[in-house]
C-alpha cells in the first residue's frame, strides 16, 4: 500500500521559509517521479513542482519558480520542498503525490 506522509508545514511570515518533507513507503521510491501539489481555501488543486526518479530533472509552476526547490533523498525515501520568499498567496495545504496517490497534506499559512 502506497503511503505518503507530509510534514513541515506551519505559520510563517511573508518572506519567510519552510521546508516540507514527505516520507514514502509501500513502493520503490527511487523508481518513481514525484510531485508536490497544493490546494488553497476555496480553490482547486494546483500542481507546484515535480522531480524525476533520480532527482536530476525538476519542473516548477511559474508562480513558484525561483522561490521553491524540490529535491529528494532516495536513500531515505523522502521528498522535500524548500520554500523561500513565501507570500500570503502560498497559503494552502501541500501534498506530495505519486501519480494519483497523495498523502493527507501539511498546512502552510503565510501571514503577518
Amino acid at each position: 500500500e502506497v503511503q505518503l506522509v507530509e510534514s513541515g508545514g506551519g505559520l510563517v511570515q511573508p518572506g519567510g521559509s519552510l521546508r516540507l518533507s514527505c516520507v514514502a513507503s509501500g513502493f520503490t521510491f527511487s523508481s518513481y517521479a514525484m510531485s508536490w501539489v497544493r490546494q488553497a481555501p476555496g480553490k482547486e488543486l494546483e500542481w507546484v513542482s515535480a522531480i524525476n526518479s533520480y532527482g536530476e530533472s525538476t519542473n516548477y509552476a511559474d508562480f513558484v519558480k525561483g522561490r521553491f526547490t524540490i529535491f529528494r533523498d532516495n536513500a531515505k525515501n523522502t521528498l522535500y520542498l524548500q520554500m523561500n520568499s513565501l507570500k500570503p498567496e502560498d497559503t494552502a495545504v501541500y501534498y506530495c503525490t505519486k501519480g494519483s496517490n497523495r498523502g493527507r497534506g501539511t498546512q502552510v499559512t503565510v501571514s503577518s
